[in-house]
Order: C-alpha cells, then sequence, then structure tokens
C-alpha cells in the first residue's frame, strides 16, 4: 500500500452513503483535498446489510405473492423447484459487491484518498489512521468529519442464550431459507424481515412488547399492518417478552422460551433467532471523549442542524447523531456540509431541513408517511383546529380474488388550520413507496387540502383517493 497523506483538507471517516457523499462534493465539486477512512466495506449499512440488499428481498417476496395471486387472473403457473433461496442470496452478495465497486471508482473519480483502516481522533486537528498492515499515521486535517454510522444493538444481556440468535445484519448472511423462523422486534426492520420470510414460504414468528408494532407511525398505520401480519399468517406474539434460548447440540435448532398475552410458552424447532431491538452508534473506541467531543445518553454525537459538534473544525452527520436515520437523509446533510466547508459564500448558510422527511416501510402491504401522526398533530395543534380525511378500500388489483386473499388498503390526510394546511399523510397499501414521494414533494411545498382536491385523479389508481378525500 502507498503512503498516505499526512495532510489533507478534509478528514472523513467512515464510508456510508453520507461520508461518501460529503466527500466527494468537496473534492469533485470544490477542489478540497479529501481523504475517507473505512474498515469495512464502502457503502455503508444502506448498501451492505440495510436498503439495498433488503429491498432485493423484498422483491423476490413480492414475486412470490404474485405467482400466487396470478391463479385468481386466470394463470397456471407450475414451479419445477422450489424457490431457490440459496443462489439469489449468492447473486445477492454478488450484486452488492459490484457496488462496492463502483463506489471505489467514482472516489477515484472525484479524486478523494481513499484508506482502508481505522480511525481514532487525537484532536480537533489530527487523526490517528491504522492502515490493514497496522502501519500507524498521524493525519493533520483542517476539517474532520465523524459519519461512522451505526451497528444492530446486540441480544439483551440478561436473556440466557441471547448470544444464539443473530442480529439484523446477519440476516443477510442466512443460506438457506429458514423452515421455521423468529424475529423480535416492534420497528420497521423486525416487521420487514418478518413480512419477507412469511411471503417466502417460513413460518414466522414475530415477538414484540406490545398491541402493536410500528408504534411510531400513525394508529392507522399500527393497527392496520398489525392486523394484516394476522391474517397473512404471521405468528404474531404481542406483549411478550423472551427469558431463556437454547440450542441443541445435535440439530443446531434453538428453542426459545417466552411470555406473552396467553401466558408461557416456548417455540421449538426455530432455524434462526433474529433481534432486531434497535441500533446503536458506532462512537466507542474512536477518540471522541478525548477530542471532547460530546455525546448524549444513548451515545449518540450531538451535533447541531447544520452538523457542528462540541469541538470547532469536527462535525457529524447520519446515523450517528440518531436524528433522523435515513439514508437520503445522511446524503442531503453531506452535500450540504461540504458546500458550506468549501464552496462560494452563497452556500455558506444552506441546511437540511429536518422537517416533513417523508419515510417508507417495506412492509407487506407498503407503508408511507410524512410529517406529524394524529397523536402528535392534536398535541400540536389542539383536537378543535384539525380535519382529518381518512378512506379504506379495496384496491382494483385483488378485484379478481376471493375475499381472503385481498389486501387492505387505508390512507389518511390530517390537516390544520382553517385553510386546512396538509400536516401528515399517512397510506397503507399495494405501491405506497413509489407513491409517496411525489406527495411528498408536494407537502413539503406547504400544500392544501385545496391543492390536494384541484388536482384532477389519473383513474382508475389507487392514489386518486387522496385527491378525491371528502
Amino acid at each position: 500500500m502507498a503512503p498516505i497523506s499526512t495532510e489533507t483538507d478534509y478528514l472523513v471517516i467512515g464510508g456510508g452513503s453520507g461520508g461518501l457523499a460529503s466527500a466527494r462534493m468537496a473534492s469533485g465539486k470544490f477542489g478540497a483535498k479529501a481523504m475517507i477512512i473505512e474498515s469495512s466495506r464502502l457503502g455503508g449499512t444502506c448498501v451492505n446489510v440495510g436498503c439495498v440488499p433488503k429491498k432485493v428481498t423484498f422483491n423476490a417476496a413480492a414475486i412470490a405473492e404474485a405467482i400466487h395471486d396470478s391463479k385468481a387472473y386466470g394463470f397456471s403457473v407450475q414451479e419445477t423447484k422450489p424457490f431457490d433461496f440459496t443462489s439469489f442470496k449468492h447473486k445477492r452478495d454478488a450484486y452488492i459487491k459490484r457496488l462496492n465497486g463502483i463506489y471505489e471508482k467514482n472516489l477515484g473519480n472525484d479524486k478523494v484518498e481513499y484508506v482502508h483502516g481505522w480511525a481514532r481522533l487525537l484532536s480537533r486537528n489530527e487523526v490517528e489512521v491504522t492502515t490493514d498492515d497496522g502501519t500507524k499515521t498521524t493525519v493533520r486535517a483542517k476539517k474532520i468529519l465523524v459519519a461512522v454510522g451505526g451497528e444492530p444493538t446486540h441480544g439483551p444481556d440478561n436473556i440466557e442464550g441471547s448470544n444464539l440468535g443473530i442480529n439484523s445484519d446477519g440476516f443477510f448472511d442466512i443460506e438457506k431459507l429458514p423452515k421455521k423462523v423468529a424475529l423480535v422486534g416492534a420497528g420497521y426492520i423486525a416487521v420487514e424481515f418478518a413480512g419477507m420470510f412469511n411471503a417466502l414460504g417460513s413460518e414466522t414468528h414475530l415477538f414484540f412488547r406490545h398491541d402493536t408494532f410500528l408504534r411510531t407511525f400513525d394508529p392507522m398505520i399500527q393497527e392496520g399492518v398489525t392486523n394484516e401480519y394476522e391474517r397473512l399468517g404471521v405468528k404474531l406474539h404481542k406483549n411478550s417478552s423472551q427469558s431463556k434460548v437454547e440450542k441443541d447440540p445435535s440439530t443446531g435448532k434453538l428453542t426459545i422460551h417466552y411470555k406473552d398475552g396467553n401466558g408461557e410458552g416456548k417455540l421449538e424447532d426455530v432455524d434462526h433467532l433474529i433481534w432486531a431491538i434497535g441500533r446503536t452508534p458506532m462512537t466507542k473506541n474512536i477518540g471522541l471523549e478525548e477530542a471532547g467531543v460530546k455525546l448524549d445518553s444513548k451515545g449518540h454525537i450531538v451535533a447541531d442542524d447544520y452538523q457542528n459538534t462540541s469541538v470547532d473544525n469536527i462535525y457529524a452527520l447520519g446515523d450517528v447523531c440518531g436524528k433522523v436515520e435515513l439514508t437520503p437523509v445522511a446524503i442531503a446533510a453531506g452535500r450540504r456540509l461540504a458546500e458550506r466547508l468549501f464552496g462560494p459564500e452563497e452556500f455558506k448558510s444552506t441546511r437540511v431541513d429536518y422537517s416533513n422527511v417523508p419515510s417508507v416501510v417495506f412492509a407487506h402491504p407498503e407503508v408511507g408517511s410524512i410529517g406529524l401522526t394524529e397523536p402528535e398533530a392534536v398535541e400540536k395543534y389542539g383536537k378543535e383546529n384539525l380535519t382529518i380525511y381518512k378512506t379504506s378500500f379495496t384496491a382494483m388489483y385483488y378485484a379478481m380474488m376471493d375475499p381472503e386473499d385481498k389486501g387492505p388498503t387505508k390512507y389518511k390526510l390530517i390537516c390544520a388550520g382553517p385553510e386546512q394546511k396538509v400536516v401528515g399523510l399517512h397510506i397503507m397499501g399495494l405501491g405506497s413507496g413509489e407513491m409517496l414521494q411525489g406527495f411528498g414533494v408536494a407537502i413539503k411545498m406547504g400544500a392544501t387540502k385545496k391543492d390536494f382536491d384541484s388536482c384532477i385523479a389519473i383513474h382508475p389508481t389507487s392514489a386518486e383517493e387522496l385527491v378525491t378525500l371528502k
């Protein structure tokens, strides 16, 4: 490996989406001398163990559902063998590896110095970089960005045998489609994985601590998706907790001891237990405390809307800050930061607007959400100042199907004040992921119910229901 530079304008710790976007813009657009340090694969969580391979797996699950649904439309699809999960997994891995290579090539195109190694802050202007061969180099940097992201929270220490389970990263290492799988968690990761496994044919058990999951979403979404998972055959263990996990040494199968709303029980012959109980910022052992960078009680770096930390010249963005943990948010923040630090004067006040960020859950059905939930809107505006529009219907896709095969669609618009400004939009049903982007633009621009009403409906679509609500 060639010697690395000992001085740079911009040193970025972490080669995930936000760090890559910031380093590339600083160097490629504004000519700053930039260096990026990454100890794992380029692309971070999203590319390697998150959005990208997750969506590929969701697509496989959607195809399995389409094959099942095709019978209602008169098709007779003959499957000559079961779904080849192992070949699918290896092909997915190869796709991700190609993306890693593209990211590295793009760094070269933008003249960003890429170092595969580990970084540790020494001061507000110095970082110790350890390369793969153990060589340590102190690099002086005018500006330092910490964009190291997070990692899945491990199984609880107070549960005997919790280490026998895997985390959400481990989901992408599974080589063979499990016959029986158990997931613990109520967030979007657990819910997405459970939906995919169930659609692909695994007996799927989902453990969570309350009556519903996706509890940061609007109550309509919580109740609607929870009920649909029950209809689809996911085994839901509501109000549950686990006490012990055991492994049969001869078969490798797991037994999970638990308590739920029905009392104590045990789930036997489980191929995989997946803990999806949150994420932890990767802030340990990288010199943050020694450099004086302030952390909150959960270990996130405290940073303002301009990515400033408590130390001059040290900035932070993305999941490590715990603000809005979404890839596009990190990318936008990274680019805005590079513009402020290295761009012309016109960019000095630019920043990311963290309000009205659209988000999608690739559940079954898909979920889309932007703005305030109904309880949040009531708290902010008062119930008397809100007008709520709701609809529930069966999408035309299901027209040819038996009643038991028809999935739900539910939409809600939350409007505030006499002008009925749209302050929240929540949708669940087929196509919600793609549908939300356009409505997100409208809401970001301050759309009112009258604006929605003035848009001519596209017929026949599910989306037209949002511009014809009464």
